[in-house]
């Protein structure tokens, strides 16, 4: 027989050795560790003690604990793979989760700024030259956030075609993106107000650390609100950027090899949300938003 807590152990130690990321091994451990102690509470510290029965009646609580359906999915997901890798392993030979089911929910469109209210932001931000700088990445770029914070001063090159440089991360994928015209002068003009410091990293504070998520994300919050934009988050300039350059006319498979999508399904998802698309797959540049 194997313990609950004993499978969860190796569960993680399995999914790291996997290289998932960092972010998915603490979610599926965070998940199972709540199932653990659910079950634990329950009477149930085996392994081949559980029921799908005992599985769905977790589900169940969550879900008049106010958890969303989204995360009630994400939960059945982490599961779902927590007992194929027993089952994968012989550790079980019946897997009680090969029949729980996925609760039904809509995924929220995403939220794609109009010209108005991407202007409205940059206005806004117009006298903050570090933030305008940041924005104006984010949305000629479609780069995530996250993937900002980690940019490099050397990250940036002003060459003749100017670009950027977005290393691999954990779950992300290293690319090339062109900066346009507007771009350039906005960075250009905060890197001639940088504070000198040691730091190498592109976006730093006033006193020379690097600039963290959740800065950025306040920051643009703000301007957010000073635009009068509302319901708007900062991975919208993201749906922004593949929204309006599949809308213009930009290559479908140019648009998800830049935004660094591992799926072009990913991409595709954006075309039941804009009109008047012409998927020309020889048409390279990228304009301004």
């Amino acid at each position: 027989m194997s313990s609950l807590s004993d499978a969860h152990k190796k569960f993680i130690v399995h999914l790291k050795g996997r290289s998932r990321a960092t972010a998915t091994i603490l979610a599926y451990g965070k998940d199972i560790e709540q199932l653990v102690s659910q079950l634990s509470s329950a009477g149930k510290n085996e392994v081949d003690q559980v029921s799908l029965e005992d599985l769905q009646s977790f589900m169940e609580k969550l879900s008049k604990n106010s958890y969303t359906a989204k995360s009630i999915s994400r939960k059945t997901n982490s599961t779902k793979t927590f007992f194929k890798y027993l089952k994968s392993e012989g550790v079980i030979t019946n897997d009680p989760a090969s029949g729980l089911e996925h609760p039904k929910f809509e995924n929220k469109p995403p939220r794609i700024l109009s010209k108005t209210e991407y202007r409205a932001l940059r206005d806004a931000a117009r006298g903050d030259i570090r933030i305008f700088a940041v924005i104006a990445l984010l949305l000629q770029t479609g780069i995530r956030i996250g993937e900002l914070s980690k940019l490099k001063v050397e990250d940036i090159d002003f060459s003749e075609n100017s670009t950027v440089h977005v290393p691999k991360e954990e779950g992300t994928v290293e690319r090339i993106i062109p900066l346009n015209e507007p771009v350039v002068a906005a960075v250009k003009k905060y890197l001639e107000v940088r504070v000198k410091t040691a730091s190498h990293a592109l976006f730093v504070t006033k006193t020379g650390r690097p600039l963290l998520i959740r800065n950025i994300r306040t920051a643009i919050d703000r301007y957010f609100r000073i635009a009068g934009i509302k319901e708007a988050k900062v991975n919208d300039l993201r749906h922004t950027w593949v929204a309006h350059h599949l809308q213009s006319g930009a290559s479908l498979v140019i648009v998800s090899k830049l935004a660094g999508h591992k799926r072009l399904s990913t991409t595709e998802r954006y075309l039941q949300f804009i009109q008047g698309v012409n998927n020309n797959s020889s048409k390279v540049k990228l304009e301004e938003l």
